[in-house]
This record gives structure tokens, sequence and C-alpha cells, in this order.
């Protein structure tokens, strides 16, 4: 069920946070719980349709069903379990997120079967899922999302899900093989990957600048100024995810190392303050 991965749920209370909405943060608390059943869900099943490719994976053959110490039925129907609970936690909520949750689960398992073989759709399809989770806790709260936060998240996002692939194809380099099996990449694809790390995530920084030079933002910060210190903040820590991530030191999830990298904790704590005392007055 991967519980660590409900990390990246977090992201539906983006809109309640962002738009400094405290009301918001309940039904938000709500969609991360359904969001977490039914991201388990499909971790349940990726893992069942897996079970071949992982076994031949140094790492992943360490996963229960890969290494048979859980049979497959069980796998089954806990994953029903875990969906009929997420669909019954959202119908709490609103009709837009019911929908929204539906179309992620959709995509998930369109991902799973058949998109995550297909050459770059794949990277713009796991950026699509963190996006899909902002745009949950928009509509499970009734907070606005602006064209600003879906902005940054797509190119954030891209570059992360970059980052997964190129830290894969690293990895590949380390083990002497050449392509990836039944993904479509090669080692020799790693200079365009790295490209569309750093693109992705220098222009994610770019929209939050332009976002900070926007006559309305001081509609919700009394010392605007403070955010440009963010700026720079995201600009080291996106080119050293890249050189990690470059350097095949990169762990298979860049959220995992994200939380447990003491230099990208210190980043995002800094980042916080700084917003936090941009909006005191």
């Amino acid at each position: 069920m991967r519980p660590h991965q409900w990390l990246k749920n977090l992201l539906v209370f983006v809109p309640a946070v962002a738009a400094h909405s405290p009301g918001a943060l309940l039904p938000s608390f709500v969609a991360f719980v359904a969001f977490c059943l039914a991201a388990s869900s499909v971790y349940l099943l990726n893992d069942l349709l897996d079970i071949e490719a992982d076994r031949n994976h140094p790492r992943k053959k360490l996963r229960p069903f890969a290494a048979g110490l859980i049979p497959v039925s069980p796998g089954l129907v806990h994953a029903a379990i875990l969906i009929i609970a997420a669909f019954a936690l959202a119908l709490t909520t609103t009709p837009q997120f019911l929908a929204v949750l539906a179309g992620y689960l959709v995509l998930t398992f369109a991902y799973s079967l058949y998109l995550k073989r297909k050459l770059m759709i794949d990277i713009w399809i796991l950026a699509t899922l963190y996006t899909t989770r902002i745009i949950a806790g928009g509509v499970a709260s009734e907070v606005p999302i602006s064209e600003w936060l879906l902005a940054l998240s797509m190119f954030i996002f891209l570059s992360l899900a970059a980052v997964k692939r190129l830290s894969e194809l690293t990895d590949l380099v380390k083990r002497g093989a050449t392509e990836t099996a039944g993904r479509g990449y090669r080692t020799s694809d790693i200079p365009v990957i790295l490209g569309v790390v750093l693109a992705a995530g220098y222009s994610s920084v770019l929209v939050l600048a332009l976002y900070i030079s926007n006559d309305k933002i001081t509609a919700l910060y009394a010392r605007p100024e403070l955010l440009w210190l963010i700026c720079p903040l995201l600009l080291y820590w996106v080119s050293r995810v890249a050189m990690i991530s470059y350097r095949g030191e990169m762990h298979d999830d860049p959220i995992v190392f994200a939380v447990k990298d003491k230099v990208s904790l210190a980043i995002f704590g800094l980042a916080g303050v700084l917003a936090v005392m941009g909006a005191v007055a």
C-alpha cells in the first residue's frame, strides 16, 4: 500500500493554503484520506501487473508480490475494498471531487496498463497525476484554483517526473544495460531527459517570479517582496536535484528523496518561513 507515498496527497491542501482559507482545511482533509485509499489501491494493482518486471529489478524484486511473500488473490481483494472506501468517502464531498477522483483512477489504471510504456507520454501522465491532486483539493474545498498555481504545478511536477526517469536510466548505466524493459527509453536518452528536468524546473521558478510581480498578490501578502527570496532557493534545489540524478545518486522516487534529504528539507522549511513572513503584516 506504500503509506510513505501518501505524502504526495498532501497536495490537496495546496489550494486552501494558497488561498489562506482555514475553513477549507476540513474538506481538504477528507479529500486527502480518499486519495490515500485510492492511491494505495492503484499501487496494489500496479505491483500485481508488474510482478515479472519487478522480479528482474535489483530493488523492486523485494516488493511483497514480486518476492512471493503475499499471494495475488488477497491483493485483488484489498485493492477492491480500498477503491470502494475511497468512493464512499468521496460521496461526502462535492460531485466535482467525485468526478476528479474517478478521473484520477481511470488515468492511473491507463498508465499502469498501457501509457507507462509510451516514450515521454509517461512523464506527462505522472506530472498530470500530481496536478490532479491540487485540482481535487480545490473542488473538494470549493476554493478557486488560480492559473498561476496550475502553471507552477505543471512545470515543477513535469520536472520531478523526468527526474524519476533520469534516475532509472542512470541506474541502467550502472548495471551495464542500455534499454528499459518495456518503457522505450535508452541510456543514450539521458541528455534529453536531463534537459526536461532543468527546463521544466526553471520554468516553474519563472512562473513563481511572474506571480510575485503580479499586482493582485498584495491582496494575500502584506510583504510580497520577501517571496522573491524563494526563487533562488528553488533554482538551487532544481539544479541540485538534476545533478544528483545525473550522477545516479537519486532515490527511485524523488518525493521520497526530498523528505529524507536534509538540504531539501532545509530549503522547503526556509521557503515556508519566508511565505509566512510575507503573509503577516
